[in-house]
């Protein structure tokens, strides 16, 4: 049978896009389909991206105050929150444009519209129905809005990219990374900031020591961090917004000028796409399930990114999207791996880690087989300063094969740190490999090769 497309894409974030060059390269016939007006998905629209530029942002008040340590004379700047929001925006909205032009030079077409499903080898999108060899589904996720009153009035992650004018007093709900980076960007912007969590520690599921070292550092910079409360409910008021919640046999109301949803669960957009046509099938929670090739129950349809549940970041569906396209249309069958994958929260401190944290390793392999090496200092750079900000560095090391099974750092450039540790445990580095490079020094990253 012939088809309009031997690959048709459904979604253009970053594993949709990654996915549809790498099979058009192939010579693959790729069309792809985005219904959100924006190319480029999540992290380029509403995450990673212009949040980092936020993060940039937040950071000067800091260097300028360290500056006076080292003999500059204090500086008094104060932020300009439009020009910020608006160049964040224009950066988005190039980037936009250059994802076009790398689809257009690909010869990948771009239909701008809803995709949907109406049998395992067609699909209808706007008023145009294609046919395709093989489909991939790549719809990403977005945020959950739970079951609590009033939650319509909290903001999600792509009103507070345009949220004019600038908050004096925010409320993030939420204890893993989104809400933590979101805190310290707007405490670092000026912001008065209340982080309210569910548990005791913010960041669950990441190494426990780096948890606590980044929820006292927050505490420290001025973020004040409500923990084990319950969300009561949220109400719109002539002042801003009402938040009533409960915690530890206290009840409180707190009001400010917005509240924001930063990290409440996620869920797939696979609703209203078609599945119920095809013998894909999804978990309870929405999830398309797939094989270790991407493979649906329907034998020509793939699933990558955030949609599958798996690990929701950027580069994971960039690389799953180009192991099915290598794969499929290569000749080159490969299969995406899990372990070890290095990732980055920007929060202030910034922290970092790849491989099992040290509780991981005890469950897996048991206490006696492993041994951690950590170390706990003050940068030399805020000497000059004055400032107790700490940096922390850990190994968690398999005692029988010596093997580094895990490394986790909080502190200045922590992610391009991690970033070539993380080659050292994806080729297997041992302790000794560790112990036998020689440091650069003065620098933070040698301590990763002195500890003892």
């Amino acid at each position: 049978m012939t088809y309009d497309f031997d690959l048709f894409v459904m979604g253009a974030g970053s594993g949709g896009i990654a996915t549809a060059r790498r099979a058009a390269e192939y010579g693959a016939k790729v069309g792809i389909a985005e219904n959100s007006g924006r190319l480029g998905g999540t992290c380029v629209n509403k995450g990673c991206v212009p949040k980092k530029l936020l993060v940039y942002a937040s950071r000067f008040p800091g260097l300028m105050t360290d500056a006076v340590g080292y003999g500059w004379s204090p500086v008094e700047s104060t932020l300009n929150w439009d020009e910020l929001i608006t160049k964040v925006n224009d950066e988005v909205k190039r980037l936009n444009g250059i994802y076009q032009r790398m689809l257009d030079n690909s010869k990948v077409e771009v239909f701008h519209g809803h995709a949907q499903l109406i049998d395992a080898h067609t699909l209808q999108v706007g008023d145009r129905q294609v046919t395709a060899d093989k489909i991939l589904i790549a719809v990403g996720g977005e945020p959950t809005r739970p079951d609590i009153p009033g939650i319509e009035h909290a903001l999600i992650s792509d009103d507070l990219f345009n949220l004019r004018p600038q908050p004096k007093k925010m409320v993030l709900l939420g204890g893993g990374y989104i809400a933590s980076e979101f805190a310290c960007l707007l405490n670092g912007l000026g912001v008065e900031v209340i982080q309210v969590i569910r548990r005791d520690r913010i960041l669950r599921g990441f190494e426990d020591e780096l948890r606590n070292e980044i929820q006292n550092a927050m505490i420290a910079h001025g973020i004040r961090i409500i923990t084990e409360a319950s969300i009561e409910c949220i109400e719109k008021t002539d002042d801003g917004v009402s938040l009533r919640l409960r915690y530890s046999e206290n009840a409180e109301e707190i009001i400010a000028d917005a509240v924001h949803l930063a990290a409440l669960g996620r869920h797939p957009n696979t609703a209203g796409i078609g599945i119920e046509n095809t013998k894909v099938e999804l978990d309870a929670k929405g999830f398309v399930q797939v094989d270790k090739y991407s493979q649906t129950a329907e034998e020509n349809i793939y699933a990558v990114g955030d949609c599958c549940g798996k690990m929701e970041l950027t580069p994971v569906a960039i690389n799953e999207g180009r192991a099915f396209a290598d794969t499929m249309f290569g000749g080159k069958s490969r299969l995406m791996a899990y372990d070890n994958i290095a990732t980055a929260i920007f929060t202030t401190p910034e922290a970092a880690t790849v491989g099992l944290t040290e509780e991981e390793a005890i469950a897996r392999y048991g206490e006696d087989r492993i041994t951690t090496y950590r170390s706990r200092f003050r940068s030399m750079y805020y000497v000059l300063p004055g400032k107790d900000e700490k940096t922390l560095m850990k190994l968690v090391v398999d005692k029988e094969t010596d093997k580094v099974l895990g490394a986790h750092m909080v502190g200045d450039y922590a992610a391009e740190i991690i970033q070539g540790v993380a080659i050292a445990l994806k080729m297997g580095a041992t302790k000794a490999n560790f112990d036998a490079t020689v440091g650069i020094h003065p620098s933070s990253a040698e301590e990763f090769v002195t500890m003892r």
